[in-house]
């Protein structure tokens, strides 16, 4: 058996509020929307992971979704804009990434992030 995709399910009683964090700030692109429920992505090849934490590093709480970005500073100025709640950094961690959390429009702590160059 080969495991093919993962996807982060939301429950959203307004899914279509998703369209200004996910596709307008982020750029990601609408693959379905069926009006109940809509699914963002991109047409790239991406990574399957899943991650399993007891924190969100340096003392954070676990975020509820990450997503790796090229720049970390163009997505903080463009959440910023936007108005969404950053709650964390941007900052760079130990670890080598780059980060900030914010609160995407259904309450989601969703860790921003790219690794260093």
């Amino acid at each position: 058996m080969l495991v093919k995709r993962i996807v982060a399910d939301v429950h959203a009683s307004n899914p279509a509020a998703a369209k200004r964090f996910y596709q307008d700030v982020l750029g990601l692109d609408v693959l379905m929307d069926h009006g109940w429920i809509a699914t963002y992505g991109g047409t790239q090849q991406m990574r399957v992971q899943i991650s399993f934490a007891s924190e969100g590093g340096s003392g954070t709480p676990v975020p509820d979704l990450s997503i790796e970005v090229d720049d970390v500073d163009v997505a903080f100025a463009r959440m910023k804009a936007a108005g969404f709640t950053i709650e964390y950094g941007p900052t760079n961690e130990p670890w080598g990434v780059r980060r900030f959390y914010v609160r995407d429009p259904f309450g989601k702590l969703v860790n921003i992030l790219a690794h260093s160059r």
